[in-house]
């Protein structure tokens, strides 16, 4: 059974930083992309980062670039997602999805639950 299990969200001050865990289990990350998401309160859900099987990243929102990295570890099946320099702008739920590359944008078939991230002023 396909599962997709984020965690690490929480509250921060700004200027803090956040690693956010998405653990994957019933397929192997070798062969998938993972794409991390958000989405904050009366706002549209938005593309962040992905991750390809290859371990090549793609940035989808400008305003995290330099802020924000996404990694993998195969050992443990989980990717994740390393945020510093917070912004109180950074506040929504973070999704993590399964995707078969990072370059088709509708791919994702698989979502997590989600984990809230809040960043204070």
């Amino acid at each position: 059974q396909v599962q997709l299990a984020e965690s690490g969200g929480g509250l921060v001050q700004a200027g803090g930083s956040l690693r956010l865990s998405c653990a994957a289990s019933g397929f192997t990350l070798d062969y998938y992309a993972i794409g991390w998401f958000r989405q904050a309160p009366g706002k549209e859900r938005e593309g962040v980062l992905c991750i390809s099987s290859s371990g090549g990243s793609t940035y989808f929102a400008d305003s995290v670039k330099g802020r924000f990295a996404i990694s993998t570890d195969n050992a443990r099946n989980t990717v994740y997602l390393q945020m510093n320099s917070l912004k109180p702008e950074d506040t929504a739920v973070y999704y993590c999805a399964r995707g078969l590359d990072c370059a088709i944008p509708f791919g994702y078939d698989y979502w997590g639950q989600g984990t809230q991230v809040t960043v204070s002023s």
